[in-house]
């Protein structure tokens, strides 16, 4: 089960990436062209939302099954001294959730603005944050806070 957990979590992030960049793409042209906020701009920013959340579900129930996430809670103290098991045991997690977090604000925010402007402009206001948040709490193979392969 940990495994598929492993690979499925591996797989969303692409999805994640690809929806919430695509996402930031659409509002940043409708911003600054001044585009009319249509039925797909919606439809993609509610997937973008939707996808998020899919993975913070995969993500958490990965986190309670984690072999490297037991040993950390097991073994704070000496554990926390270990940059790869403190990344995995606080800083992913916190940083990940923080990103949806804010993807979840932009998406309900947009959501209820007036204007095509301000949908367009918090749309690419929250989900850039976002985007630089979860950036930084991938382990990319060339981090070096942990690197992992594109996909396991």
């Amino acid at each position: 089960m940990y495994q598929s957990l492993l690979f499925s979590h591996s797989i969303v992030r692409w999805l994640v990436l690809i929806t919430l960049i695509y996402s930031i793409y659409r509002a940043f042209r409708g911003y600054f062209q001044n585009l009319q906020f249509s039925r797909l701009d919606n439809l993609v920013r509610h997937w973008t939302a939707t996808i998020a959340h899919i993975q913070l579900i995969i993500g958490i129930i990965l986190y309670s099954q984690s072999p490297i996430i037991k040993y950390f809670w097991a073994n704070f103290g000496e554990a926390i001294n270990n940059i790869e098991t403190t990344f995995y045991g606080l800083l992913h997690i916190i940083l990940m959730l923080s990103g949806i977090v804010l993807i979840t604000i932009g998406s309900a925010l947009a959501k209820r603005k007036a204007t095509d402007t301000e949908k367009f402009r918090t749309i690419l206001m929250w989900f850039l944050i976002a985007l630089f948040i979860i950036f930084i709490a991938i382990p990319w193979p060339f981090s070096p806070l942990s690197n992992r392969p594109y996909i396991r």
